[in-house]
């Protein structure tokens, strides 16, 4: 692949941006998004996590000139079939709401009797892509289990408070970044679906640095 010095992350969102920086600062590499670059937003019309976040990335390499990565993410609920699965951010709405969607599914699974953790499986998924001008592309998927719970916390964003981790006491919501995609040092796990991807990704992309 070719190397990477600057990368423009297909995204407006922030917050993400932030977790991105976070994730990238290692390995020094300059970060812009897509919003800092005035890009538009494409429409995701892929029917999987992988085919938004590939379209996304193109778009923006293709408008900057630029190696581009692009992130699809959202939260799958067993008890809902898998939604809102990819359309997460619409079940949120323009602004999005994200604690009326949560009120929302967690009311949704209570109506249908779903109130033990073994009832509320639920998994978050993060697809990520990197695509250079040439149209090369990387792509990876990484996904953490748990449990949708009754939302806590105020950290993260987005499904963050009603998503509990296997194997955790606290949902994402009350986790600090670093709890939650903090690339552990000694090569293990990391717990967030994101940070999952991203040492996935990370593998293919520095190993040749």
């Amino acid at each position: 692949m070719p190397p990477i010095t600057r990368l423009v992350l297909a995204t407006h969102n922030a917050a993400k941006v932030a977790e991105f920086r976070d994730l990238f600062a290692p390995h020094a590499i300059e970060i812009v998004s897509a919003g800092d670059l005035g890009l538009p937003e494409p429409d995701e019309t892929g029917t999987t996590f992988v085919a938004n976040a590939e379209l996304k990335a193109e778009a923006a390499a293709l408008a900057s000139g630029l190696p581009a990565l692009a992130d699809d993410s959202g939260l799958c609920v067993d008890g809902l079939g898998g939604d809102p699965g990819i359309y997460s951010a619409r079940w949120a709405g323009k602004p999005a709401d994200f604690p009326a969607v949560m009120a929302r599914i967690d009311a949704m699974l209570t109506e249908r009797g779903l109130m033990s953790d073994a009832q509320r499986r639920a998994h978050f998924v993060a697809a990520l892509s990197v695509v250079w001008p040439d149209r090369q592309r990387l792509t990876v998927e990484g996904k953490v289990f748990g449990t949708a719970v009754p939302p806590r916390g105020i950290l993260g964003f987005g499904y963050d408070p009603m998503f509990r981790p296997d194997g955790h006491d606290k949902t994402f919501g009350e986790m600090t970044a670093m709890q939650k995609h903090g690339i552990p040092i000694d090569g293990s796990q990391a717990l967030s679906h994101r940070a999952r991807a991203f040492q996935l990704l990370a593998a293919q992309l520095f190993t040749a640095r």
